[in-house]
């Protein structure tokens, strides 16, 4: 599931593989780009906002996307076979003389000026790993709504940027709350350790190719409560438990222990 952690390394392969390159093949396909060709146009950087991207490319032009719950890009040599998915899930095709990127399943993909990023990702709280991070900042808005249940809160990319539901799951579960306690009944000592520890986390992840927050490599045991509904809480036994919370927008599974963690469980 991309979050902070994986659009970052996403950005980072497609900078490798497209910045200072001139492209040689362009295909988007959305209805409202498909006219567009970008071909004979340099690739300037790919950089990583939050769970966004954006392809900045040769006279001031930027592609934004998004990957949302399953998009991805991939990057392959001239030979190479394609193996992201069926050809009707390609949503763009950005290539040069040595390498080819591929969006997948992307759900947001437009061409914007690049004067006006402000337009696609200026609504976005402090950057977790990015260079605009502010812990202050980011607390401030996360308590700006007190009555606003915690995991809502840290799902709303305009308070922080970067976290996901694996990420909001598991950060609750290391406060010793529920995704539901009311952000200003969060106790003091931990809405101080909130934003370090946020921080701490998707840093973490930035460079693994398995995300974890045990610090455990093997499989099953990466995670302390996300997908591990019915089994063992990995710090006290409890059976895990699952429930629906979303972001205000959608709900999406839930994960918490009835014993390390406190407050409402709805």
């Amino acid at each position: 599931m991309p979050e902070g952690d994986t659009v970052h390394q996403a950005a980072r392969r497609l900078h490798s593989a497209l910045a200072g390159r001139v492209l040689t093949r362009s295909d988007l396909r959305v209805p409202k780009l498909a006219t567009v060709d970008l071909t004979g146009r340099t690739v300037l950087d790919v950089t990583p906002r939050g769970k966004h991207l954006l392809t900045r490319i040769e006279g001031g032009l930027t592609l934004h996307s998004h990957l949302r719950m399953d998009g991805s890009w991939r990057i392959y040599a001239p030979d190479e076979p394609w193996r992201g998915g069926p050809g009707h899930q390609i949503r763009a095709i950005l290539g040069t003389a040595d390498r080819t990127a591929v969006g997948y399943r992307l759900p947001v993909l437009e061409l914007l000026r690049t004067s006006d990023e402000a337009k696609a990702v200026g609504h976005l709280g402090p950057d977790l790993l990015g260079p605009d991070w502010d812990p202050e900042r980011a607390l401030a808005n996360l308590v700006a709504a007190p009555e606003r249940p915690l995991g809502e809160a840290l799902l709303d990319q305009r308070n922080l940027a970067g976290i996901g539901n694996v990420f909001k799951s598991e950060l609750c579960f290391l406060l010793g709350v529920t995704p539901w306690l009311p952000v200003g009944e969060l106790p003091g000592e931990a809405a101080a350790r909130l934003p370090a520890l946020a921080k701490k986390l998707l840093e973490a992840n930035r460079d693994q190719p398995s995300r974890t927050t045990t610090g455990r490599p093997r499989p099953g045991q990466r995670l302390y409560v996300y997908g591990r509904a019915s089994r063992p809480c990995l710090r006290c036994g409890t059976s895990v438990r699952v429930g629906e919370q979303g972001d205000g927008s959608r709900s999406r599974p839930t994960y918490w222990c009835p014993t390390c963690q406190r407050g409402p469980t709805s």
